[in-house]
């Protein structure tokens, strides 16, 4: 049976991406359309998609990509933060649990400390540095604490075509500035929107079938680990400036208001465990990401 998915945050860069998908029925609001901090018209949104897409004999499924992603300005803009990232998920779960459809909620990889020497497990002890890890882990868990059929997805370094991400200022630096210094010492795996938009379609698939994943938390970014200058190294070389521009410095050297994880790789094991498609690697990612967006990454 065809999918009916609402993604609040629609606007945002994966909401986005999830909307430019050919083969499934996608509602993306923004936030001025949708706005989780208004319980209002959170449960109005729900029930309207659950009221349309069965009508229509289409399934209805929730994707959450709508947070509050300021990482340093939540240092001191913590209500709002907490707003959008706890409170406005525990609302939309408990209006998808009165409708009975099952709601994605999208997490990150802040939820996590950043002390770890391996890959963090989806069970593994949480810890967040910082109070954007902080009113996410809060979202996971009034999510999961919903009644709601929900399942939290972390993923981590997300980067597209649309809106502004790490990919897009390397390649506008590279425009203007002969070297640039990049943080060498944190370590994490970069996240191409165009691969986790189709992993979450397929995991909705999932969720709305006779054999729903049983794990609640899975972990969904692209394979491999890299530096923040490594992955800087990689967009020059796609935009064929020479890698050797972009210099190594340490996070002292470059403070900011919020704690970011040293080391935030996120393992797979529970999404491969439950039979979904494993994702590529960092690096192929970013190179199909610049095919498919020739325009869409250089200033």
């Amino acid at each position: 049976m065809a999918l009916a998915l609402l993604v609040p945050g629609g606007s945002g860069q994966l909401g986005r991406e999830l909307a430019g998908l050919a083969d499934v029925s996608v509602l993306a609001p923004g936030s001025a359309e949708l706005d989780l901090t208004q319980p209002g018209q959170v449960i109005k949104a729900v029930s309207t998609l659950a009221t349309l897409a069965r009508a229509d004999g289409h399934v209805p499924v929730v994707i959450n990509a709508a947070a509050y992603t300021a990482v340093d300005k939540a240092e001191t803009d913590r209500a709002r933060a907490f707003a959008v990232n706890a409170d406005g998920p525990r609302v939309l779960a408990a209006a998808c649990s009165s409708r009975g459809v099952p709601l994605i909620h999208v997490s990150t990889d802040y939820v996590f400390p950043g002390d770890a020497q391996r890959p963090y497990e989806v069970d593994d002890a949480t810890g967040p540095k910082s109070v954007y890890g902080t009113t996410k882990l809060a979202g996971e868990d009034g999510v999961l604490g919903s009644g709601a059929r929900a399942w939290v997805v972390r993923t981590s370094w997300v980067y597209g075509a649309h809106g502004g991400n790490f990919v897009k200022t390397m390649a506008r630096l590279e425009s203007q500035r002969e070297t640039l210094s990049v943080v060498d010492d944190q370590v994490g795996s970069p996240t191409w929107t165009g691969d986790l938009a189709r992993a979450l379609v397929e995991l909705a698939g999932r969720v709305t079938g006779p054999n729903p994943p049983k794990a609640s938390v899975l972990h969904c970014a692209n394979a491999g680990e890299v530096t923040w200058a490594g992955f800087a190294r990689a967009v020059f070389e796609e935009l064929g400036a020479d890698p050797a521009r972009v210099k190594s410095c340490g996070t002292k050297d470059y403070p900011t208001a919020a704690a970011r994880p040293a080391y935030s790789v996120l393992s797979d094991a529970a999404w491969r465990g439950e039979g979904l498609t494993p994702m590529r690697h960092w690096r192929a990612a970013l190179s199909a990401a610049f095919a498919a967006h020739p325009g869409g990454f250089r200033p």
